[in-house]
């Protein structure tokens, strides 16, 4: 049986302990959103990655992404990346790969890291043909089934891109049509043999093979706008009522899904971005990539993601998926991977301040380091930092006699007042 087979039948499975033990949360919690779709642990039952629950009542988790490209193949960079990502905070990895040995390179990853691990499989079915739009059906299902046998968590189907979709971004006037790596091989495919995508028309087959390893989908957004003028547009939306449609689906099969949103999307569109996702897929965990708040900040994308990121998980968001520096420019170094895990991570635990299920546990962290702050107890303040290997170097590189910061030496606000108040309650114990 599947996880969620087991979890409807009402049996609380290791994975479902662990990820309440994780949260906090009571297993019976977990084991009835896992059973009901509102939770995914990814967790292939030929991996041996740890317990991951994503959804609700969950902790806001980051997805990192890594891979080679065909102009630049260093697996052993693609490896260290993999262990910087997980280092640095996030909670599951996905190996988007394109040039090289991609079994080879997927196998060196996997092994490197322990949490949960995703791909996108349509990848390797087109680096089998000449072309993308050679590829044929068979390609496409023997590449998921040839990742569910690596044991691969998680998959990136973009199955919601069909012909509907496609007569929908015929008749836009979107600027950036699709940006999508996936989804541009689904579309060119569908437009150059005249036929329906396999993953749409062939669904049933796809949850066969991932009910059979329950390796978990993530219904990719091949029709994300991919510029804050695209934004909130037909094809976004005609793609999410699909998303929603085969969810329904994967959930009568017994397979977990969550599902992919946007993209590019100005703040006081996110709400209706997320809830609208949310409230058409039935309340699957929703992950999305950014959403990035302007297109104007090449270099800097990994904070234009975390203000995004921060306000969907405030609307309910359950997955953010890391940018880095380097988004539209060049495949990421080590150190934009570190860069883009913890300025997501910082995203995430920002939204998990005001979520349901984690407000308390999230403010938990940021009152032991007021505590710290106000007692100017630096060992502590590092301890609980998301990077405190950065935040020990900063302070380290600048100390001077005072025992507070450089900033303002002896003159810190929090000292002056603290000595004071302590005289004053002195003067008054005398009294």
């Amino acid at each position: 049986m599947t996880l969620m087979e087991d979890a409807k039948k009402g049996i609380i499975t290791s994975q479902i302990r662990s990820v309440a033990e994780n949260e906090g949360i009571d297993p019976e919690t977990v084991q009835s959103c896992v059973a009901g779709g509102l939770v995914t642990i990814p967790n292939n039952i030929e991996g041996n990655s740890n317990p991951c629950g994503i959804g609700k009542y969950m902790s806001t988790k980051v997805n990192a992404n890594i891979g080679t490209s065909r102009d630049y193949i260093d697996i052993d960079s693609e490896v260290e990346k993999a262990k910087t990502a997980e280092k640095y905070g996030a909670d599951t990895l996905m190996d988007l790969s394109t040039g090289g040995d991609l079994d080879t390179i997927r196998k060196q990853i996997m092994d490197s890291i322990n949490i949960p691990f995703g791909t996108v499989p349509i990848y390797q079915a087109a680096s089998s043909r000449k072309a993308v739009v050679d590829m044929s059906s068979d390609d496409m299902f023997n590449a998921v089934l040839k990742h569910a046998k690596d044991g691969v968590d998680f998959v990136t189907i973009h199955a919601g891109a069909n012909l509907n979709a496609l007569e929908r971004l015929k008749k836009s006037d979107r600027i950036t049509d699709v940006v999508s790596r996936g989804g541009s091989f689904t579309i060119a495919w569908m437009v150059h043999n005249e036929m329906e995508n396999p993953f749409y028309d062939e669904f049933d087959y796809l949850l066969e093979i991932a009910h059979e390893y329950d390796m978990t989908l993530s219904l990719g957004d091949g029709m994300r706008p991919g510029c804050i003028k695209d934004a909130s547009d037909r094809p976004k939306f005609m793609e999410f009522i699909t998303l929603g449609e085969l969810t329904k689906k994967a959930r009568n099969q017994n397979v977990q899904t969550f599902v992919e949103g946007p993209g590019h999307v100005p703040v006081d569109e996110i709400e209706l971005s997320v809830q609208g996702m949310k409230k058409l897929c039935d309340y699957a965990p929703l992950y999305l990539l950014g959403p990035l708040v302007t297109d104007i900040a090449p270099g800097y994308d990994h904070i234009t993601g975390a203000i995004g990121g921060t306000l969907a998980g405030m609307y309910g968001a359950d997955f953010l998926c890391m940018t880095t520096p380097s988004e539209h420019l060049a495949l990421p170094s080590i150190e934009d991977v570190k860069e883009g895990a913890i300025v997501t991570k910082i995203a995430a635990h920002s939204a998990d301040l005001v979520k349901d299920g984690q407000r308390e546990r999230a403010l938990d962290s940021d009152t032991k380091i007021a505590f710290a702050r106000k007692n100017l107890d630096w060992d502590a303040q590092y301890s609980l930092a998301i990077d405190s290997e950065k935040a020990r170097s900063i302070r380290e590189s600048r100390v001077t006699g005072s025992d507070a910061c450089s900033m303002c030496g002896d003159l810190c606000a929090m000292k002056i007042v603290k000595d004071a108040l302590e005289k004053s309650r002195n003067k008054d114990d005398r009294i």
